[in-house]
């Protein structure tokens, strides 16, 4: 729906943040807590349409870390955040602990060495367990399980529903968010910048480099070459409610050089999360599964949990991850171009250190010389509670108000059709089938679509008043229609 975003309005924007994932909505989130004027922009169609949204929404604990790291310190900060955020923002969160698992010889050593860590960094709670304690709490793990590291602070939460409510909440405080918006130049225009768009130019004065695995070619059009980005992508299966029960805290293998290894946990929405494995791939937009790398994860996971059936899986999915050539996060204003704040090589933990990260961004934009003065009417901006967790009450009231929210259009998930209409009427509307699915959940069940998306697209056309054939799936250019095969008008 490109065609139907109006052209950039000639502002001159405090800052403008290159890209809507999680550590570019948090930002935004941050800074409209002042009276800064913040554009959020984007190249695809919506927040949260890239990497956080092929994400295992692990809450980590912060014990793996190195300490004295920005990885060690946001890490905990940000799941303090969370915990804190959750409450305000109504995020679908629970707080379910972590086990990370010995399964070999060397793994208890392994351990003993994240516990250190885990005290040095402040992780609350650390207990190291036996092979039977662990068992106790998880009845389903291995024989093979020697001991474990029990963290209770990690937790799960909806990756791309905290991206969004931080990004609407920056939204009804004054920010814009400039969906469809690839930024293509940046250049110095006096004290700050001009960025050439595909919707326009676009004039700020200071400018975040928020872009994940495209960091360091969004800071090569700015200033020179300062980290080089190395994708990597992971593959998961996602596993149907049925199994949701299976396992109730997050379930780790000992970490390599290759990341935290292949985990099973419950997701925040109920369901069954497994993966990922750890392939480097030349394009950092590669989001393709293959049979090799889910046969890895398949092998991987039944050494932690050897009763688990992945007969029971919805959907595969990768996302790719953000890996810098340095071990820990880039976050800085760039010596060769002041004004520039990079956010970069934001892998994990980043979605748990995204609003720690937002904050630190905030005192680096202070210290380039932007005033940054508190906001006095900030107001925040919760996610809308779900129907199906009303009471037979609540929902009958709904349903009196609006007839639309006695209409349910997504069986798998009980999602109704008033609560897609609120989707596409929210301060970031929904302009595509799984813009719906992320905000208001339509989709995500059993049949992943199936029944609801052409009564999803519907929807979207009569709401938008377009035609059918302009609604996308997802990203720009993903029609689900192309034109009529015979003439409507005829019999």
């Amino acid at each position: 729906m490109n065609q139907f975003l109006p052209p950039l309005a000639d502002t001159l924007y405090d800052i403008a943040i290159i890209g809507a994932g999680i550590t570019g909505c948090a930002a935004a989130f941050e800074l409209s807590k002042t009276g800064a004027r913040i554009a959020l922009i984007d190249r695809d169609g919506d927040v949260a349409a890239g990497a956080t949204r092929a994400n295992s929404g692990i809450v980590h604990a912060g014990y793996d870390p190195l300490p004295g790291t920005k990885m060690a310190r946001y890490n905990v900060e940000g799941n303090a955040l969370i915990h804190h955020y959750a409450g305000e923002l109504n995020l679908p969160f629970r707080e379910t602990g972590s086990l990370v698992l010995a399964l070999a010889d060397g793994d208890i050593a392994v351990l003993q060495e994240l516990y250190r860590r885990g005290l040095d960094n402040g992780v609350p709670g650390l207990r190291l367990l036996s092979a039977g304690q662990a068992r106790t709490l998880e009845p389903s793990l291995s024989p093979e399980v020697q001991g474990a590291l029990y963290a209770p602070s990690a937790g799960v939460v909806g990756p791309w529903e905290m991206a969004l409510a931080f990004a609407q909440t920056a939204v009804v405080n004054g920010a814009d968010f400039l969906p469809c918006c690839e930024v293509t130049g940046i250049r110095r225009d006096g004290d700050g910048f001009l960025l050439s768009t595909t919707r326009g130019k676009l004039r700020a004065r200071r400018v975040v480099n928020a872009t994940g695995a495209h960091a360091d070619t969004v800071n090569d059009l700015a200033a020179p070459s300062r980290l080089r980005i190395r994708p990597n992508k992971g593959q998961y299966y996602l596993l149907d409610k049925s199994q949701g029960n299976l396992v109730h805290t997050v379930i780790f293998q000992c970490p390599s050089a290759a990341g935290k290894g292949v985990l099973v946990a419950p997701t925040a929405h109920g369901n069954l999360i497994v993966g990922p494995d750890a392939q480097d791939v030349p394009d950092p937009d590669d989001t393709s599964t293959t049979a090799d790398g889910l046969a890895f994860v398949a092998e991987q996971v039944h050494r932690s949990i050897p009763g688990l059936s992945l007969r029971d899986s919805i959907r595969n999915f990768a996302g790719v991850r953000a890996v810098c050539e340095e071990e820990d996060f880039v976050i800085e204003e760039s010596a060769a171009c002041p004004g520039l704040i990079t956010l970069g090589g934001i892998k994990s933990p980043g979605l748990t250190s995204a609003p720690a990260i937002a904050k630190a961004c905030v005192e680096l934009l202070k210290k380039s010389g932007l005033p940054l003065e508190p906001r006095k009417d900030f107001r925040l901006y919760p996610l809308p509670v779900r129907f199906r967790d009303l009471s037979p009450e609540g929902r009958a009231a709904m349903a009196r108000k609006n007839p639309l929210y006695g209409r349910i259009i997504c069986r798998c998930e009980t999602i109704t059709e008033g609560e897609i209409v609120d989707a596409v009427h929210s301060p970031i509307p929904a302009r595509s089938v799984d813009g719906v699915k992320r905000r208001a959940g339509a989709g995500m069940g059993r049949c992943q679509g199936g029944f609801c998306s052409p009564r999803v697209a519907a929807i979207l056309a009569r709401e938008w008043n377009v035609p059918l054939t302009e609604i996308e799936q997802d990203h720009p250019g993903s029609r689900l229609l192309m034109g009529w095969t015979k003439d409507p008008g005829r019999a």
